[in-house]
């Protein structure tokens, strides 16, 4: 299991969670509450880790 690091804030004005993982492109997401935030957090990182491992086997030489 890897382990990944990810930046997570509450935004004062609009009440929102929101989280992005600074290493890969595309990772980040809001939720309403923190339950929300982890669960579409880890949902974006699983497709953009997918992207990034199809990228790297469709551009092999």
């Amino acid at each position: 299991m890897h382990r990944i690091t990810g930046y997570l804030e509450k935004d004062p004005e609009t009440g929102l969670y929101a989280a992005v993982v600074p290493g890969i492109p595309g990772a980040h997401t809001q939720a309403e509450n923190l339950d929300e935030l982890y669960k579409n957090l880890k949902e974006v990182v699983e497709l953009c880790l997918e992207g990034m491992d199809m990228l790297m086997t469709t551009t092999s030489i």
